[in-house]
């Protein structure tokens, strides 16, 4: 059995009813999906997707504003009153995006520091996404002590010595339908060196479909392709490659047992 340990179901184009939510989460179901993170991006919309997703028992959530959308609203006080809710498992998706949104970089600091307190305090673990921000997510994730509530950094792309300096942190890493494509050799590298126990998988859905569902829109029953992809590139069977990574998401997001 797989996990997704990061999907957005409230933007799947695909799913804009309980109904239609409802038939993606059986799809995943179906193809061997057992539980699936659905994260927050932005802060408005926390509410409506907690309430679109709250039937699904094999759904956790997470609470947090990414850093391309911190202009827009964030509210530390707001993260932290509903990151005591027990279906929420994880602090974020935050973290620093230097490549999108680079007239706010003391603005995605100041929000990634809060979120990183608001985790510790919660003992919840932190979504990280970073992108063209490597010495600055990192030394924040140190300065702030991240390693006492631990973590992700989501749908790696970034250099072997970033995922080391993570792993070092007591973090895991986690690997996208990215890695599946033909163009991704030097994340196919990372994703050798990365010790099997200290890997999770996802699907980012709706972005960032996998091979051989490259185009379409991406859900989380699609995850069992990297969990494929994966396992040929580190030469194990794909029941192993389930069963680590099912393992490993337990392990970091130990509220999904019980959410």
């Amino acid at each position: 059995m797989f996990v997704d340990s990061h999907c957005h179901l409230d933007r799947l184009k695909s799913a804009t009813s309980v109904q239609q939510v409802a038939e993606i989460v059986q799809a995943a179901r179906d193809a061997q999906v057992e539980h699936m993170l659905c994260v927050n991006v932005v802060q408005s919309e926390y509410q409506a997707m907690r309430d679109m997703c709250d039937q699904f028992a094999d759904v956790s959530f997470s609470i947090g504003v990414h850093p391309c959308h911190v202009h827009e609203g964030f509210n530390a006080e707001f993260i932290n009153q509903h990151a005591s809710d027990n279906r929420v498992v994880a602090i974020g998706e935050t973290g620093l995006d230097y490549y999108y949104s680079k007239d706010n970089q003391a603005q995605q600091i100041a929000a990634l520091d809060d979120h990183i307190s608001i985790a510790r305090n919660h003992q919840k673990p932190l979504i990280i996404h970073t992108r063209d921000a490597r010495e600055d997510t990192i030394e924040r994730l140190r300065v702030g002590q991240a390693h006492d509530c631990r973590g992700v950094l989501h749908c790696f792309t970034e250099s072997y010595e970033m995922a080391k300096q993570a792993l070092d942190l007591d973090f895991y890493i986690s690997f996208s339908g990215i890695v599946t494509f033909k163009n991704a050799k030097e994340l196919q590298e990372v994703a050798r060196k990365v010790p099997l126990d200290r890997i999770l998988i996802e699907t980012d859905s709706p972005y960032l479909a996998p091979v051989p569902k490259r185009g379409k829109e991406n859900q989380p029953a699609y995850v069992s392709h990297v969990g494929q992809f994966l396992a040929d590139l580190k030469g194990v069977h794909v029941k192993e490659l389930a069963a680590q990574t099912t393992a490993n998401f337990y392990e970091l997001f130990k509220g999904a047992k019980t959410a």
